[in-house]
């Protein structure tokens, strides 16, 4: 997946940055005056995408941060077992293995639609 750097100073909430090689979602940013002879400094907090922790980043203004591409894509559950989920993507028509979250184990049938993100690499079942 291609991935892009961006200035620290450029990032806002919502957007996805990899912190700790972690893609994570942007909660809040908030910035400090600049010193005498630097730059801004920006503190960044997020929540990782696949499991959910927060993390910090403190950098100045013109750092550079990792965007990863986050695909969203339309899949189709063919089969249950357990904790896990076997779904087709409804463009490509790839199947692949892929764990439900807690809150929706028990509620999925086979044959429904349903929304999963991809980045990095990594899916996860999209639960918003």
């Amino acid at each position: 997946m291609a991935r892009e750097m961006k200035e620290v100073g450029e990032v806002s909430k919502g957007n996805v940055i990899t912190i700790d090689g972690e893609p994570c979602r942007v909660k809040k940013v908030s910035s400090s005056m600049p010193g005498k002879h630097g730059h801004a400094k920006y503190s960044i907090e997020a929540e990782g995408i696949f499991d959910g922790k927060k993390r910090n980043l403190k950098e100045p203004s013109d750092s550079k941060v990792e965007v990863p591409n986050v695909e969203v894509n339309d899949g189709q559950v063919i089969s249950l077992s357990g904790d896990s989920a076997q779904l087709m993507d409804l463009s490509t028509y790839e199947t692949f293995e892929i764990a439900v979250p807690e809150e929706l184990q028990g509620k999925l049938e086979e044959g429904e639609e349903l929304k999963y993100i991809e980045a990095m690499g990594r899916r996860k079942i999209r639960t918003d």
